[in-house]
C-alpha cells in the first residue's frame, strides 16, 4: 500500500493544464503502439475561445498527485445538447489516464461522479469527450495494434479497473483492418466495381472529383460533407449534431493532411451530396517521432509522412457515411469502388476503419465484400450516480 497519500485537485492555471496533457506522455512513453495528441491541438480544444463545444458544454479538469508526483488525470464533461437530445442527466468523463493503483483510478472516477452529482446528473459514461468527433472508447481488445491519430490507446489494465469501481459496459465499438487488394489481385474490388455500376444506371449516383483542395472549402463541400454527417450519425449513441461553427473548426484541423484524392463524394443526378467517405494517410509513426509537438521539428516528421512517403502502408478511414434513406441503394459501393483503385495505385497495405457501434447492422454489413478483419474493439463504461 502507498504511504503517502494520493489526492485529486482541479486544474486552474496554463501550467497545469500543460501538465495534464503531457501526462498521457509521460504514462506511454515507451509504448510502440500508443500515438499521444498534439499538444497544441488539445490546448485547443481545452482552450473555451477556440473549441465551439463549449457553448454547450461544461467542463473542469483533474489532477491526481501523489507525493508531488501526477500519477492520473481526468476531465470531467457535461454536453447539454447531448443530453437533451437523448433526453439523459449525463455526465462524461474523458482524457482519463492513470498508473497501476486502484487507488488512484477511484479517486479520479469518484471525482467526476460528485462534480456531475453536484450538477444534477444521475449517470457517468466514458470516456468520451466533448462531442463524437473527439477521441472515445477504452480499448478492450488489440492492445498489440497501433494507435490511430483519432483514437484512444490505454494499457490492458484500464477496463479491470473500471470493473472493480463498479462499472458495466454501456456501448461497444469494432474497428477493422481492411486489407488493400494489390495490382493484379482485385477481386475484393471488382466485387464493388460492378455494384458501384448498376447503382450508377440504376439511380443516377456519380462521384464528385474534386480538382484542387481548394475546391473543397470554396464549393461549400465541407457543409455538405458534414451536414451527411449529422444526418447520418444522427440516431448514434451519443451523437450531438454539429453546427457550422465546429463544422469549421473540423475542417481546419484536418483539411490540411487531406489528399483531394482520398476525399469521396457521393452526389444524385441532381448535385445533391447524399454520401461521402474521408481517409488520409496514417500519421500515427510521424506523431511519435514527432513527440506530440510540431515545433521545433514534429512538422519535418508530418511532411515527410504527408508528401514524400515513397512507401506507404496504412491509411486511415476518418469518415465514411451515407443519408439514411440512401443506405439501402449501394451508394457507399461508390465510395469504395472511388477510393480502393487510389489505395491500390499508391501501394497501400491497408485501410484502418474508424470506430463503429458493433451493433450499428448496415455499417457492419458494409464490409462484407471486402478482405478485412476485426482487430480492435472498445467500449465506454456507465454507471448510475
Amino acid at each position: 500500500m502507498p504511504t503517502e497519500k494520493t489526492i485529486v485537485c482541479s486544474v486552474t492555471t496554463h501550467r497545469e493544464l500543460k501538465a495534464f496533457v503531457r501526462f498521457n506522455y509521460q504514462l506511454y512513453k515507451d509504448n510502440p503502439y500508443a500515438v499521444p495528441d498534439f499538444l497544441e491541438d488539445t490546448l485547443d480544444t481545452f482552450n473555451k475561445e477556440k473549441n465551439p463545444a463549449f457553448r454547450f458544454c461544461e467542463a473542469e479538469w483533474f489532477l491526481a498527485r501523489r507525493g508531488g508526483r501526477i500519477v492520473g488525470r481526468v476531465c470531467a464533461i457535461i454536453n447539454r445538447k447531448a443530453n437533451e437530445r437523448w433526453g439523459q442527466k449525463t455526465v462524461r468523463f474523458g482524457w482519463i489516464d492513470f498508473i497501476d493503483d486502484p487507488e488512484v483510478s477511484g479517486l479520479l472516477l469518484r471525482t467526476v461522479e460528485d462534480w456531475g452529482r453536484a450538477r444534477g446528473m444521475d449517470k457517468i459514461v466514458g470516456p468520451m469527450g466533448f462531442t463524437d468527433m473527439d477521441r472515445e472508447g477504452m480499448l478492450t481488445e488489440g492492445y498489440d495494434q497501433l494507435s490511430t491519430m483519432n483514437s484512444i490507446y490505454n494499457f490492458p489494465y484500464y477496463p479491470q479497473h473500471m470493473a472493480q469501481h463498479g462499472y458495466a459496459k454501456e456501448v461497444g465499438w469494432v474497428e477493422r483492418k481492411v486489407f488493400v487488394p494489390k495490382a493484379g489481385h482485385e477481386a475484393h474490388r471488382d466485387k464493388y466495381f460492378r455494384i458501384a455500376e448498376m447503382v450508377r444506371k440504376r439511380y443516377g449516383f456519380r462521384i464528385h472529383k474534386f480538382k484542387s483542395k481548394s475546391e473543397i472549402r470554396d464549393g461549400g463541400y465541407i457543409q455538405k460533407v458534414l451536414d451527411v454527417v449529422n444526418r447520418a450519425y444522427a440516431n448514434l449513441y451519443g451523437y450531438s449534431q454539429m453546427d457550422e461553427a465546429q463544422m469549421n473548426a473540423y475542417a481546419d484541423q484536418y483539411l490540411p493532411y487531406l489528399d483531394k484524392r482520398y476525399l469521396s463524394v457521393v452526389e444524385t443526378a441532381e448535385g445533391e451530396v447524399i454520401g461521402m467517405g474521408v481517409c488520409i494517410t496514417s500519421l500515427s509513426r510521424a506523431i511519435q517521432k514527432a513527440k506530440a509537438k510540431m515545433w521545433p521539428f514534429g512538422w519535418y516528421h508530418m511532411a515527410k509522412a504527408l508528401w514524400f512517403n515513397r512507401h506507404p502502408q496504412i491509411l486511415d478511414m476518418l469518415l465514411v457515411g451515407v443519408l439514411p434513406e440512401y443506405q439501402e441503394k449501394g451508394a457507399n459501393a461508390l465510395i469504395f469502388a472511388d477510393l480502393i483503385p487510389e489505395a491500390t495505385k499508391d501501394g497501400y497495405e491497408w485501410a484502418e476503419t474508424h470506430h463503429q457501434l458493433e451493433d450499428n447492422i448496415p455499417s457492419q454489413a458494409q464490409w462484407k465484400n471486402l478482405d478485412c478483419v476485426i482487430h480492435k474493439k472498445r467500449c465506454a463504461f456507465s454507471k448510475k450516480l
